[in-house]
């Protein structure tokens, strides 16, 4: 029988270990659980939530404050167990956080596939904001409105 997760929550202090190993598997390098560890260090995260099951952690999505515009927040990194992809729980996870920024007023950023982010809520970022990264690939959920349009994620980005 397959594993089923249980429902999204935060991440439990002694649970990073396994994040990681998640990041690692999930992405095959090393790379976003570097950047996972990096912005807890800088603390610039603000969010962390897991979807476990009886089996460990099976999904994982970071938020970060972004260092412009104030208040918003960066969705990254999502990953989901290898085994446990293409069944719907990263859309299920993405969505509820998205829909979660779009209830509570927050900004919220995401680089990524377009088709993929914009299933989950997410939409093109307005014409007119400035990014290190590209803006075809730049979404987001919840309010755009700001008088300071240039995007500056943590520092731990340019790792």
């Amino acid at each position: 029988m397959a594993t089923r997760p249980d429902f999204m929550r935060e991440l439990k202090r002694g649970e990073e270990d396994e994040v990681f190993a998640l990041l690692t598997a999930a992405f095959g390098q090393k790379d976003e659980a570097k950047l996972v560890d990096d912005l807890r260090k800088t603390r610039a995260i603000a969010g962390e939530m897991v979807l476990p099951s009886s089996e460990g952690i099976v999904g994982y999505a970071a938020l970060s404050t972004m260092v412009s515009p104030k208040g918003w927040l960066c969705l990254a990194p999502v990953a989901i167990r290898p085994d446990m992809q293409r069944h719907g729980h990263g859309r299920r996870l993405v969505g509820m956080i998205s829909q979660w920024s779009v209830m509570s007023g927050n900004s919220l950023v995401v680089l990524g596939d377009p088709a993929f982010y914009t299933r989950c809520g997410f939409a093109p970022i307005p014409a007119g904001f400035t990014s290190p990264y590209p803006l075809d690939h730049t979404l987001i959920a919840g309010p755009t409105q700001t008088k300071t349009p240039a995007l500056i994620y943590p520092r731990a980005f340019e790792g």
